[in-house]
């Protein structure tokens, strides 16, 4: 009896310990941190630095496509900007990558109907020969119907994809879209087309404001002419190809590669006052398109990252932990940018706490998810409750990418958030003509930087780590 007692009391003593050790292992914030945390929040409802910024940008630069003057332009901006902010370093890292230029873009339907197109050339296409290119058109109703396509009815013909996306909230049809445009051109290609044209990758039926985007060439001496119709503009070739008679249409492109360029991640830090080398990364891309202003991709991004981690270091105290804001370069043509700090800062993995990038607009945030080690998940539901009555729900059956560039961050380890933008009409504007200030609602940009300055608060006073680690979220599949 006495030994049976004792059994039990030690197994009462491990189950304690154990416990203990648990308790221990979990990743907490503290309550005086939650407290500063929602006051930041109620202070960011009410500030305009986010709008300010970006307000800034593309007033004073305008559109910034990688490797133009306008690009560096946007980098001396920023480095200026950072340091009028009052952030403790203001830095620059190197990015080289392709520059590739758009000089002039024309087409018209040369027969049965003779008329003009309006159109938008794609990055890394290639030019068509001087003096335009003209040929027949072939048109499939999407990629897949394309792909299953007898080589031989593409041969030396102009092929027209058509993809139609729907405004979604989660803007999920972009995937469509986007495969389209990037995939669509390689596969004519290696058809033997003479030419690619897709359906925009955009939602706006009423605006002939052609969308551009990168293609998926990877060699220039692969690449064949390609570029986006605006949907009135598609609308009108679909209808002329429905008449049943041959359709013939001149292309002509004055675009192409240039050599290559040394463009700059432009990087700015409040100071961790107990663990400078632990970081919460924050930020958004500084290249744009060169056909809007860039104000929601991304100027808009660069903006709430900027504006949160000012809101911090205007604490009286600096954070435990170092907020770092990265405005990084190239996103547009390939995540040059992203790719390259994620290679430079991969050994460093491990020392990123917590990431995210925002880089789908200013509409307002409505959900949160998040990739984090099972311990973090109690400090993932203590960030959730403080932004939840500012409209962010928090899900925690889908893994969080850490948006664009960060996503090359996450591939390495690095735990990290998804922040959803409210996107039902983002695609209206993505990488066209209409991507300006006007379409930015200064409130909601300001909900952003609010729903921002609380995660990296938070997650710089945190008790414990969030799981970043070599390797630690390669299984999840949330790479944006």
């Amino acid at each position: 009896m006495r030994h049976t007692f004792r059994l039990h009391a030690l197994a009462a003593c491990l189950a304690l310990a154990f416990s203990a050790h648990a308790a221990e292992k979990a990743t907490t914030i503290p309550d005086q941190a939650v407290a500063a945390a929602t006051t930041l929040r109620d202070r960011a409802m009410n500030d305009n630095t986010g709008y300010e910024f970006v307000s800034g940008l593309t007033t004073e630069v305008g559109a910034r496509v990688a490797g133009s003057a306008a690009d560096a332009r946007a980098v001396a901006w920023t480095v200026a900007k950072f340091k009028a902010m009052g952030f403790d370093k203001v830095y620059t890292e190197k990015v080289s990558y392709p520059l590739w230029q758009r000089r002039s873009e024309h087409a018209e339907i040369v027969a049965p109907f003779p008329q003009p197109l309006v159109l938008t050339a794609l990055g890394y296409s290639a030019g068509t020969p001087q003096g335009g290119l003209t040929a027949e058109v072939v048109g499939f109703d999407d990629l897949d119907a394309f792909k299953k396509a007898d080589p031989a009815t593409v041969k030396g013909k102009i092929v027209y994809v058509s993809t139609h996306m729907q405004q979604q909230k989660d803007g999920h049809d972009y995937r469509m879209g986007s495969a389209t445009r990037t995939g669509g051109p390689v596969l004519a290609a290696k058809m033997g087309a003479a030419a690619f044209l897709l359906r925009s990758a955009g939602t706006d039926p009423h605006s002939r404001t052609p969308h551009t985007g990168v293609t998926g060439f990877q060699d220039p001496k692969e690449a064949i002419p390609a570029a986006a119709l605006s949907l009135p503009d598609a609308d009108q070739l679909e209808r002329v190809l429905k008449e049943g008679k041959p359709v013939t249409l001149k292309l002509d492109l004055d675009v192409g590669f240039a050599g290559t360029y040394e463009g700059a991640n432009v990087i700015a830090e409040v100071t961790g006052r107990k663990h400078p080398d632990q970081v919460i990364a924050i930020g958004g891309h500084l290249d744009s398109w060169d056909l809007g202003t860039g104000a929601i991709d991304d100027g808009a991004g660069v903006a709430i990252a900027a504006a949160a981690a000012k809101l911090i270091k205007d604490m009286p105290q600096r954070p435990d932990r170092t907020i770092r804001v990265i405005a990084f370069a190239n996103e547009e043509m390939g995540l040059w940018g992203g790719r390259a700090y994620a290679e430079a800062h991969a050994k460093e993995v491990s020392k990123f706490q917590l990431g995210t990038e925002s880089d789908f607009g200013a509409g307002r945030i409505w959900r949160m998810t998040a990739s984090v080690k099972p311990e973090a998940r109690g400090a993932i539901e203590q960030i959730a409750k403080v932004i939840e009555p500012i409209g962010v729900a928090y899900d925690a059956s889908k893994p969080g990418g850490g948006g664009s560039d960060l996503s090359q961050m996450h591939a390495k380890g690095m735990a990290a958030l998804s922040l959803t933008q409210d996107g039902t009409d983002y695609f209206d504007y993505h990488h066209n003509a209409n991507d300006t200030l006007d379409k930015i609602d200064p409130k909601a940009l300001a909900q952003n930087v609010a729903v921002y300055v609380t995660f990296a608060y938070m997650a710089a006073q945190a008790n414990g780590d969030f799981g970043s680690a070599p390797g630690a979220f390669a299984k999840d599949g949330a790479h944006d």
